[in-house]
């Protein structure tokens, strides 16, 4: 990725930290997957906050709302499930900026669980992103892994932003869809895919061969790379694959998330999993 358009996570100011669940002897099974040190996770926009309600698994702490966007919920019969504050649109303003576009609603909410790397399903597709930080491109390629019904992302608990604020909205509600599992050590993680059977297959123009001419096999893990380093040499060593995407026009690399769309299509589509 180009850092002429990193963003850096969005934080939430003056929020109090919160106590994350952990049970009892070892390490487990879920993590919290979007807390923040700072408070709890922002979520704004309609698509976003619609989301966010219709998931059971998503815990509301407040929920502020225009009258416009609360007679909208209530036109289309979304269950609030905490009282809202109705408030003037300039208030949402003041929370989060004037350039957030928030279409009246804003919600504060609890991490949604997430699953370990070995309780993925050993079957369809995972993305795994190497060091992509801009949340917008993040956002962007949820909303992706959500059409096209992806397992999981995995990510990196450094150098990767946070599931809250710019990228929840960029996802579109698609945060509440597709679990993020996030590793301190992406190679590790790499390996132990490696060993559960999955085909981990990188994503780099330097790649040996297309993609779609790869004989691709389920369960099957992409691997991203940010825009402008790409994939990390200790990440192209581990994967069982690296591939390029060929491109027929003048142009020949694409941004990160719209790379991702067209890997996860040509996936989807030699795995038989478009019907």
């Amino acid at each position: 990725m180009s850092d002429r358009d990193r963003k850096p996570p969005f934080r939430r100011g003056g929020g109090k930290p919160f106590e994350k669940g952990r049970k009892p002897g070892g390490r487990p099974a879920w993590r919290d997957r979007d807390a923040s040190p700072d408070g709890p996770v922002i979520l704004y926009g309609w698509h976003t906050v619609a989301a966010a309600l219709a998931n059971p698994e998503r815990q509301i702490r407040k929920l502020f709302l225009t009258e416009n966007a609360a007679r909208r919920l209530a036109d289309e019969n979304i269950d609030t499930r905490v009282p809202p504050e109705i408030v003037r649109p300039s208030a949402i303003d003041q929370r989060l900026g004037p350039d957030a576009v928030h279409q009246g609603l804003l919600a504060e909410a609890e991490p949604l669980p997430a699953p370990d790397i070995d309780a993925l399903a050993q079957e369809g597709i995972v993305l795994v992103l190497d060091q992509i930080t801009d949340p917008h491109n993040v956002g962007a390629i949820l909303r992706s892994a959500a059409a096209f019904a992806v397992k999981a992302i995995v990510t990196t608990a450094r150098h990767s932003p946070e599931a809250t604020g710019v990228l929840a909205k960029s996802a579109s509600g698609a945060l509440e869809m597709v679990p993020l599992v996030t590793v301190q050590n992406l190679a590790r993680a790499l390996n132990e895919l490696n060993d559960r059977g999955f085909m981990t297959v990188g994503l780099d123009s330097e790649g040996a061969e297309d993609l779609a001419a790869v004989a691709l096999q389920q369960p099957l893990a992409l691997v991203l790379g940010a825009e402008g380093k790409g994939l990390r040499q200790l990440t192209r060593e581990t994967c069982s694959v690296v591939a390029r995407l060929d491109m027929p026009g003048e142009i020949k690399s694409l941004n990160v998330s719209n790379a991702a769309v067209l890997a996860l299509y040509i996936g989807a589509s030699r795995l038989g999993l478009m019907k």
